[in-house]
């Protein structure tokens, strides 16, 4: 299989737009939740050292991989992975790593979607004004109600699914470029506006900030170590060929260095400022921070139920939830996109129809999980467990890690250095180093824990 010199979707208008879609692509639900949660749970600040170093250590060295293999293929993860591997004199093999990533995708973006429904049903029960005053036995009750009916979920993962796949249809420049130059940049205005709502709460926001940034290094456990690891892989969407593909419609002339360490500030930077938004509040409210998950739906409508001005921010709060798990949703069905397109010779809107379906098809397990399928379980978990299980702990790192080995050791020297240019050269050695060594036992870690193989979480 031929490797083309440019992708027939076309490609990103600038190096602006690249950042702002895979930074859209990186940053999604757990961004807003999880990762403010996790580094106030362990040690703040020390937490977020070691998590930049992680980042930097395995993060960052994947990205870089993925993006590098996208654009020397041009073409979606299945075909660029082959054509490189023939090019390279080795197995095609090579391509079902590419299968594993657009599986992974898909997968992933069947209970992703319901997330994000729920997400988008919050918007308006929050402008409406439902949680005004609210308790938390009325907060819960509202979620369950609307998770305990199956017509009611299945409508908003319906709109949702629609509204992700007309804007892949549209194209690279015409469908996903526009969007995430509206999404992004509303993102993040959306964050400062609620960061300054935050910062009114006077003790408040420093108690939030202490419980973010104050240095406990006391609680760095090894639990902490393996958890700053982890979430320094995944939150930046590697292993799923997302970034692959939109590595594929990156111009040749723009530096994959810069590009991965802007998309890894970016990704941090919305993450800890969504913690210096949400925390305030919690605090504000006396609620628990060790919510975890159930800190959007149970614990936050709480807070902007009893605040003044809560019906307006909280209504933007989970606007923002919306346009991060967008963003995400765009790259995750586009990768089987652009394999449609490509190996089948379809138009890319009937691609994105036909995908979309599929997608929302498969969703109705995570739907029917919460209420009238409760009880369907296999190998003891739920449909949604299962699903999450299977990506999250098998998929994902294993994706990674054949990434980084692919990278690595499957292409040689001379043509990993003909894509990169990084400049000086050490850089080059570094990422190397990183990226043959480092990035793979990192990964063979964190899934060996993982799937309970090795049990590394005590001191």
């Amino acid at each position: 299989m031929a490797r083309p010199a440019k992708s027939i979707h076309g490609q990103w208008s600038s190096r602006w737009a690249f950042i702002l879609a895979a930074t859209g692509s990186a940053v999604g639900l757990g961004n807003i939740w999880k990762f403010p949660y996790i580094a106030g749970e362990n040690g703040g600040g020390a937490f977020v050292l070691v998590y930049l170093a992680c980042l930097a250590l395995i993060g960052l060295p994947i990205m870089m991989a993925e993006i590098m293999v996208g654009r020397r293929g041009r073409q979606n993860p299945v075909n660029g992975l082959h054509s490189i591997a023939v090019e390279e004199n080795k197995s095609s093999g090579w391509q079902y790593l590419g299968w594993m990533g657009l599986v992974a995708g898909f997968l992933i973006l069947s209970y992703y979607s319901v997330y994000a429904g729920q997400a988008l049903a919050y918007v308006f029960r929050t402008f409406s004004g439902v949680f005004e005053g609210v308790t938390a036995q009325g907060a819960t009750h509202i979620y369950n109600s609307l998770i305990s009916d199956p017509e009611r979920l299945l409508a908003w993962h319906t709109i949702f699914m629609m509204i992700t796949s007309v804007v892949v249809a549209r194209g690279v420049q015409s469908g996903l470029e526009k969007a995430v130059k509206v999404l992004m940049p509303a993102l993040f205005f959306i964050l400062v506006l609620l960061v300054g709502y935050a910062a009114n709460t006077g003790a408040y926001f420093q108690q939030g900030m202490d419980f973010l940034f104050s240095a406990d290094f006391s609680k760095l456990s090894n639990d902490a170590v393996l958890t700053a690891m982890g979430h320094a892989f995944f939150t930046l969407s590697l292993g799923m060929g997302a970034i692959m593909v939109y590595g594929s419609y990156l111009p040749k002339d723009a530096s994959i260095f810069k590009m991965s360490l802007a998309i890894g500030i970016a990704d941090t930077g919305v993450a800890l400022l969504a913690g210096m938004a949400i925390f305030p509040l919690v605090f504000a409210n006396g609620l628990d921070t060790n919510a975890g998950p159930g800190l959007i739906f149970h614990t936050l409508p709480i807070a902007f139920g009893h605040m003044p001005g809560g019906t307006f921010y909280g209504g933007l709060f989970f606007l923002l939830l919306v346009f991060a798990a967008w963003s995400s949703a765009i790259s995750l069905i586009e990768p089987a996109v652009a394999w449609l397109v490509e190996n089948r010779n379809v138009s890319r809107r009937r691609a994105a129809v036909i995908v979309g379906f599929s997608t929302w098809l498969l969703g109705l397990l995570t739907v029917f999980s919460f209420n009238i399928g409760s009880n369907w379980t296999l190998f003891g978990k739920n449909m949604f467990e299962l699903l999450d299980y299977l990506t999250a702990n098998l998929m994902l790192p294993l994706g990674g890690l054949f990434i980084a080995l692919f990278a690595g050791w499957v292409m040689s020297k001379n043509s990993s250095q003909e894509e990169l240019k990084i400049r000086p050269q050490f850089l080059y050695l570094i990422w190397r180093l990183l990226i043959r060594f480092i990035a793979p036992i990192g990964i063979i870690i964190i899934f060996l824990n993982m799937v309970g193989l090795i049990d590394l979480t005590s001191n």
